[in-house]
Formats: structure tokens, C-alpha cells, sequence
């Protein structure tokens, strides 16, 4: 394991704010060759407090705080949603979920190592929030205070899930060497097993089964459950989508948390390399210039096909799902289908 070297940190931390007041702290520690969860412990103190590693306790009590935003993003997609959290649920030691109409997460526990609450500062660009990391230091969730917060829960929920040692650093560890996929995959078995499919939770069971990456699945299927469309059908599905009211389910993840936002989409704004959905509960950030694989799939149900929009990156990970608004035991929606059935095919 390797130690962060703290000394002066948060002094070149404020130093480089100073001078770069627009560089996401992300962005910021990967410039000082640190990562993210490192920058922030090192700002331990009044501004930033370590937490217990006791995060299903922690999420269970997060019902109590009221109205927040919770944020998730990866390399290339960053999503944003306001609500309350309702139905949480922890049982499982390894998967959390939290479902309701505004908050709706699936969280993989033994990705959530660090965790800190931290303060508005100006100094140091933080704004009142509870922040999860890796082993390696990047994060994984991100819950901040709104309008609406019960302040008196959250400080309380901080002090009781504060921990008792409150160093001014944490240990990361290596990045673990990448998963290795089968090149190779019985075309014909592989396809008869998507075609039996009962329900979209099983598609990631039987990729486990043959060993293949996502990306070699659609490939594989290619012409039959999926087609590689256009780069920019993200935007013409946002815009269309807005332009219809139409109800979108949108799924961002990293490999420690799943955000989902449903509903519908309504101020889509593009600038130079960026696709941006700025609605007052809703936010979604997606690099386009990022984008180097979009597909339309097809996956058998119990309640008919459905149909999602799937974005991948130059290391062929996914950016960002799209679906049409559907629960369990009803068909998907015809005027979904029928705006993605108008991308265009490479």
C-alpha cells in the first residue's frame, strides 16, 4: 500500500485553485499526481472529517437528512439528482439499493472504502457534502446538502458517524490489473441463450457465462439483438425525448455505485465536446468528445423486448445506459422504440 505524501498537499491544493479556478478537483489532483480521495484527506480538519467505514448504517440514516443531491460520475458522465431517500435497503453485504421516485442507486459495497464529511470552504472549492472513495482513491458517491436539508440531522448523522482516528491522509492501493475476457465465444450457443432471456437481469449473468466483454456480446449479436448507430444519438435521444415529454430512464455508474434518474428531460444544452441536461432536480454531464461506440440493443422478457441505448469509451467501458420508462410486468413504451428505431446504423 502505498501512503499519500501529505506534507504541503493542501497548501499546493489552495495554490493550484488559486491559479486554476475552474479545474475540477478531479481533474486538479490527477495535475498534482494524486488522486482525489488523497487531495481530500489531506484537508482533514475543521473542513473535512473522516468517517466510520459503516456505510450501510450510514445510508440507512439517510432517509432522516431530507431533500439532497446525490452525484455519480465516471471518466466521462457525471449524474445529478435531487430527492429524498425512501426505500433503502442493506441487507446484503455486498449490494445496497435505494429505490423512490427521486433517489434510485445500486451500491457494491467492498468498492466503498473512504468516506468523509466535508464542509464549505471557498479556499478550497468544497461545498457541505459526504464523500465515498476506492482503495485507489477515486470516488464513488457524493451526497450534498440543498434547499431543503434537515441541517440538524445531517450534523448529527456527521458526528455519529464520525471516526475516531482522523488522520491527515489515507492509504490507496494499486489499480487491480484488468479483467481478462475470452476472445472467443460459440456464436451460435450464445446467441440461442440471449434469445431465451427472461429478464434484463440476467443479460450480465450469462456475459459471466461465456466470459466475454460487454462489447464482445454486441458484436457477437450484431444484426440481430443490436446495431452500432451514430455518435450523436445521445443528443438526438435527449432532444427527442425532451421535445416528446417523453419518460427516459438514464443509468451513470462506476464500479462502486449505479445512479438511475426517471422521468422525463427537458433543458438539453450543448457546448463544445458536452451534451448537458440541465433540469432543477436533474443534471447530466456527458463528454461527448469521449464517445467512440453507441448501440442499440435488444434484450427477450417476460413482458416483451427491451430495447436500451448503450455508450462506450475508447477502453470500450460503458459511459451511460438509456431505456424508455418501464417497471417489471409491463411492455416498453411504443414511442421509445419508435424514436430509436430512427437512429442510423453504421
Amino acid at each position: 500500500m502505498s501512503t499519500t505524501l501529505t506534507a504541503g498537499l493542501k497548501e499546493k491544493w489552495i495554490a493550484f485553485r488559486q491559479q486554476n479556478p475552474r479545474t475540477r478537483i478531479r481533474d486538479a489532483a490527477r495535475s498534482l499526481q494524486v488522486s482525489e480521495g488523497q487531495l481530500v484527506a489531506a484537508c482533514t480538519g475543521p473542513q473535512v472529517i473522516h468517517l466510520q467505514n459503516a456505510f450501510p448504517a450510514l445510508l440507512q440514516a439517510m432517509p432522516a437528512l431530507g431533500r439532497v443531491m446525490v452525484l455519480t460520475r465516471n471518466e466521462s458522465c457525471v449524474i445529478e439528482r435531487k430527492g429524498v431517500f425512501e426505500d433503502v435497503r442493506t441487507e446484503s453485504r455486498h449490494v445496497g439499493v435505494v429505490v423512490g421516485k427521486d433517489i434510485d442507486l445500486r451500491m457494491f459495497f467492498s468498492k466503498w472504502v473512504h468516506g468523509f464529511a466535508v464542509q464549505d470552504d471557498e479556499a478550497l472549492g468544497f461545498k457541505r457534502s459526504l464523500q465515498v472513495f476506492d482503495a485507489q482513491g477515486h470516488a464513488v458517491i457524493k451526497i450534498y446538502t440543498v434547499e431543503g436539508t434537515k441541517l440538524d440531522a445531517w450534523d448529527q448523522l456527521v458526528k455519529d458517524f464520525s471516526a475516531d482516528v482522523q488522520a491527515d491522509g489515507i492509504g490507496v492501493l494499486p489499480a487491480p490489473a484488468p479483467h481478462v475476457y475470452a476472445d472467443t465465444v460459440d456464436a451460435a450457443a450464445f446467441l440461442q441463450d440471449w434469445s431465451a432471456l427472461k429478464d434484463t437481469h440476467d443479460f450480465f449473468p450469462m456475459l459471466m457465462k461465456y466470459k466475454v466483454s460487454r462489447i464482445k456480446a454486441l458484436e457477437t449479436a450484431e444484426g440481430r439483438f443490436s446495431r452500432r448507430v451514430q455518435h450523436d444519438a445521445v443528443k438526438i435521444l435527449l432532444e427527442q425525448a425532451a421535445a416528446l415529454e417523453l419518460e427516459i430512464m438514464v443509468f451513470v455508474s462506476n464500479h462502486g455505485n449505479i445512479e438511475i434518474h426517471t422521468g422525463t428531460v427537458h433543458k438539453i444544452v450543448e457546448i463544445p465536446g458536452w451534451i448537458n441536461v440541465m433540469d432543477p432536480d436533474f443534471n447530466l454531464h456527458l463528454k461527448t468528445d469521449d464517445i467512440r461506440q453507441c448501440w442499440v440493443v435488444e434484450k427477450p422478457s417476460e413482458d416483451g423486448t427491451v430495447t436500451s441505448v448503450e455508450v462506450f469509451d475508447a477502453n470500450n467501458e460503458m459511459i451511460v445506459q438509456f431505456f424508455g420508462k418501464r417497471k417489471p410486468g409491463m411492455p416498453e413504451l411504443d414511442a421509445w422504440r419508435t424514436l430509436v428505431k430512427g437512429f442510423v446504423s453504421l
